[in-house]
């Protein structure tokens, strides 16, 4: 039987590339907008608040982009507490909605939606009162409404099953990584740039308590001498304490940096530290794979499903354990350069094109419930 060729005309909900930190849900619903595009075969439509600018170059979308008439707040509040407006007010009709963020429209066709992780189910006490309030509104329509929901992770899969999520309504698609060639040229200039001078090791990601970049702080006494801890990524809330440097070690925080600094400081680390507390899949730790980059990070979470065998895995909460990973890699050659090769080959099984094939199939799926 031959691939359906239907052509499909789905509206996409793409309201984060507005937020004041854009961070990985924009990234990844800009990223699988093209990983679909290139496959063809669907008509996609940005769907978004009213707003008077388009955002900034990183996250304008590369599709046309309908705005329904209220500001963002007044959106989301009539969509959860209300059921309008529609979607297809901005879009005209189309066979299927994608939410790509948690803010849920109501259902006039059809919905596809993309479900990171339950953070705030795992650590209320990392987010705001009102935060959790939009939170608990979101999952029930979400439960009641998505003809199907994409969980990045088979960790957020188990969650969403917790939850109260309908298990032949939840498939797995893990994100993707496009890794570009970093030569010693850009790492060099990523140097020049952040002034940077002999071996670093790098956290990269929105600055909030999930996080746990607040560990790295904690060891970096046991580290050695000649090594910078380097820390990248837009401010977002409960910032990373004690950014300015301490007379006694090396510390950087270079704040929110492009696409091409960030490659040139991920290939440039010598060792990656990820030491997150909750991650729905943990893009970050992928790209530093990608470029082969040798990578230490948290057991049990999604990011061991990413890192597999590639990468050393660490207790979060524990930091003498991350102490001695991170300093294993920094002291053995040998290891570096094995977990440099093993996750490179890793990041490899991780594409956008796999990415949007199964996004367009559950597109299919749904169009057809």
């Amino acid at each position: 039987m031959g691939a359906d060729t239907t052509m499909l005309r789905v509206a996409v909900t793409l309201e984060q590339c507005w937020h004041r930190v854009p961070g990985g849900t924009a990234r990844a619903a800009l990223d699988t907008v093209r990983a679909v595009r290139r496959h063809g075969g669907v008509e996609l439509v940005g769907v978004a608040a009213k707003h008077r600018t388009t955002p900034d170059a990183p996250w304008n979308p590369p599709i046309p982009t309908a705005m329904l008439p209220l500001p963002r707040n007044a959106l989301y509040e009539s969509w959860h507490r209300f059921g309008r407006p529609s979607v297809e007010r901005a879009t005209g009709p189309v066979d299927v909605i994608h939410v790509t963020g948690l803010a849920m429209p109501p259902r006039s066709t059809p919905i596809v939606a993309t479900l990171h992780d339950l953070a705030f189910v795992r650590h209320p006490d990392y987010f705001t009162r009102n935060g959790l309030r939009f939170f608990d509104a979101a999952m029930r329509r979400m439960r009641r409404d998505a003809d199907l929901v994409l969980c990045s992770s088979r960790a957020t899969l188990e969650d969403a099953l917790d939850a109260g999520f309908d298990r032949d309504r939840l498939r797995v698609v893990p994100l993707g990584v496009d890794a570009p060639i970093v030569d010693a040229e850009r790492i060099r200039a990523v140097r020049r740039r952040f002034d940077l001078h002999g071996r670093y090791v790098l956290h990269l990601g929105t600055a909030e308590p999930r996080k746990n970049a607040a560990a790295l702080m904690r060891i970096e006494s046991s580290l050695p001498d000649d090594v910078t801890v380097v820390f990248a990524g837009g401010a977002g809330w409960g910032d990373i304490p004690g950014v300015t440097p301490d007379p006694a070690r090396r510390r950087v925080n270079v704040g929110f940096v492009s696409e091409v600094d960030k490659w040139g400081l991920l290939a440039g680390a010598s060792v990656f530290c990820f030491p997150s507390f909750w991650e729905g899949f943990g893009l970050p730790v992928l790209e530093a794979m990608a470029v082969s980059t040798p990578v230490v990070t948290s057991s049990g979470t999604a990011l061991a499903e990413v890192v597999g065998d590639a990468g050393l895995l660490v207790d979060p909460h524990d930091d003498a354990e991350l102490a001695t990973a991170v300093n294993r890699i920094l002291a053995d050659p040998g290891l570096a350069g094995d977990l440099s090769e093993r996750g490179r080959e890793r990041a490899g099984e991780f594409t956008w094109e796999r990415t949007g094939r199964s996004t367009i199939a559950a597109y299919r799926e749904a169009s057809e419930r």
